[in-house]
């Protein structure tokens, strides 16, 4: 059985909002990634990978976002323990409030970064980048230039 992680891609004026994850994290780190996590039991539930996101959203990063969000893609890999994990990304919008450190356990820092900056950023895994492109593509599919007009 996977373990489900979500992430939330967010481009904002020209930038996408990237974490630095925490050395002490057991995968991945002290590299940049988006910001996310990993899907809870909740019993039945509706929407669980939308709900994970808005709650991962808020506290790693201190904030909400809207509601709707757009699929980018899902990657399979294997944690060092053996354990498989199934990790879903979706382009999203933030609703309320500035991006900041909140959960410092596992964000280091939190910035803004071009498309260019992350490709040349030595912390920037190859996931990373590949999600970059197919989020790009979306915003570019969307005739969007700063903001996400297919989610809205």
């Amino acid at each position: 059985m996977f373990c489900v992680n979500v992430e939330g891609a967010v481009f904002r004026k020209g930038k996408w909002l990237i974490i630095e994850r925490s050395k002490k994290e057991g995968h991945a780190g002290g590299l940049l990634s988006f910001p996310g996590g990993t899907v809870e039991k909740e019993g039945n539930s509706k929407d669980l990978l939308e709900i994970t996101l808005t709650r991962e959203l808020s506290e790693e990063v201190g904030v909400t976002i809207h509601s709707e969000v757009v699929h980018v893609n899902n990657t399979s890999f294997v944690l060092e323990d053996g354990t498989p994990v199934l990790n879903i990304v979706f382009l999203c919008e933030i609703a309320e409030g500035e991006p900041f450190p909140k959960a410092v356990d596992e964000v280091v820092n939190v910035y803004w970064m071009t498309e260019e900056e992350i490709m040349e950023h030595q912390g920037s895994p190859v996931w990373l980048k590949d999600s970059i492109m197919k989020a790009k593509s979306l915003l570019k599919r969307s005739h969007s230039v700063d903001g996400i007009s297919l989610i809205h």
